[in-house]
């Protein structure tokens, strides 16, 4: 027998081995009550064994299926839809997103097989190496080959809208023409429709305009350095002028008229801040809302060649002693939805929050979207002492002066050459 065997019971006893200590009282020896407790634990024991046993299977079996989704999403299964599919729907291409990312989403929403087939069927297409960020029709089920043909083909993008400079947000009449041109809203409305399994779906401008006057500030996304004026005129829509910037955007067919307008919010403050919105007008004393409302001016009074002169008169004109009205006709004509180079004396006594025949200072609010070389001029303004202007042919020519006698002798000037039909 080995030095260290269990049988004598001496060995118990010697430095070398320990003897087992009792760890409780013989079942025999226990009161009803302790055996009672003991089996009550022991069968709680057993249930919490059984919740964790369920735990751990639950986790592997979603670990199992998560990775398998995963594994043949990214590298296939090497299958394919074939087909016409099964329903139209939209998908949105972000900034930067690799063919990869591209299969992924359309993986996600369920138009293709997996990732791996879509990225074999793209390659060496150059249209996808060009493929813009934006919204696409497609369709779910379709062959990865067909997913490449259709976010390739120009018609499937939707939801592209273009602002041009100088546009306000509600359609304006030409008084010489009649022509009709949209405004902000309507161009909005004309972006969000698309097609989807045989019914047209369009966000109305009237939704639009609903929204811009209902929705709270913080929803609409209006940058802070705007929130007061916009919270100052209550619930009319004309709060939000000259906040959607020109320029091209991508507009969710999708969203609601909240969440397209607040989308289009906070991408144009971003474009105004980075021109260096934030940091202009100290010189002027001005606020960076109402550089906006200067450029807004700049855009509809003149024209571009003469755009930083326009500023310097609005700026002169505002710092005179007198506190002298700016008088122009486009804050006149903005209320009224209307293009017109003259108003009538009637136009121009009409006390609205915008007409600088009858208030001091700026407008309450831009009276366009200015573009940004309108915007530009506002922050740095031409060098000069003139505080009038008008245009005196119809080829665009504006003559510039500090002299009132001479600057009416430019209106008389401008009405003989069929510009003007009465005086500023």
């Amino acid at each position: 027998m080995r030095p260290d065997a269990p049988g004598d019971d001496d060995e118990w006893g010697s430095s070398t081995r320990i003897k087992p200590e009792s760890v409780g009282r013989p079942r025999r020896g226990m009161s009803r009550a302790e055996r009672v407790r003991a089996e009550r634990n022991r069968k709680r024991r057993r249930r919490r064994s059984m919740v964790a046993l369920t735990v751990f299977i639950v986790v592997v079996v979603s670990a199992v299926f998560l990775g398998s989704r995963l594994w043949h999403g990214i590298f296939g299964s090497g299958n394919d839809y074939s087909g016409d599919g099964g329903s139209d729907l939209v998908v949105e291409v972000h900034n930067g997103d690799s063919t990869t990312a591209i299969g992924q989403t359309l993986f996600d929403h369920g138009v293709v097989a997996n990732v791996k087939t879509f990225v074999l069927a793209a390659e060496g297409n150059k249209a996808m190496t060009e493929i813009q960020p934006g919204f696409y029709k497609l369709r779910t089920e379709i062959s990865a080959a067909n997913a490449v043909s259709r976010l390739t083909e120009k018609n499937n993008r939707v939801g592209r809208l273009v602002i041009p400079e100088g546009r306000q947000l509600d359609d304006t009449t030409d008084v010489k023409t009649n022509k009709i041109n949209q405004g902000i809203f309507s161009l909005i409305s004309a972006a969000s429709c698309v097609d989807l399994d045989g019914k047209r779906k369009c966000v109305s401008a009237d939704e639009l305009k609903k929204a811009a006057g209902a929705a709270d500030v913080s929803a609409l996304l209006v940058p802070s350095w705007a929130a007061g004026p916009v919270k100052a005129l209550g619930a009319d829509h004309r709060r939000l002028e000259g906040l959607i910037a020109p320029g091209t955007w991508n507009v969710d067919p999708a969203g609601t008229p909240t969440s397209i307008l607040s989308g289009l919010i906070s991408a144009s403050s971003r474009q105004y801040e980075q021109g260096g919105l934030l940091d202009a007008g100290a010189a002027a004393n001005l606020n960076p809302y109402q550089i906006l409302i200067v450029a807004s001016l700049v855009q509809r009074e003149s024209n571009p060649q003469d755009f930083a002169k326009v500023a310097r008169v609005i700026y002169n004109r505002l710092a005179t002693p007198d506190h002298r009205r700016l008088q122009f006709d486009s804050t006149v004509n903005y209320p009224l939805d209307r293009q017109e180079v003259a108003t009538t004396d009637a136009d121009r006594e009409q006390p609205t929050p915008w007409n600088t025949y009858v208030r001091e200072g700026l407008p309450v609010t831009p009276i366009c979207s200015p573009g940004q070389p309108a915007v530009v001029a506002a922050q740095d303004p031409a060098p000069g002492d003139w505080l009038y202007f008008v245009t005196i042919d119809l080829q665009g020519t504006t003559v510039f002066t500090r002299d009132y006698q001479q600057h009416l002798a430019s209106i008389e000037l401008a009405k003989r050459n069929g510009v003007l039909d009465s005086a500023r």
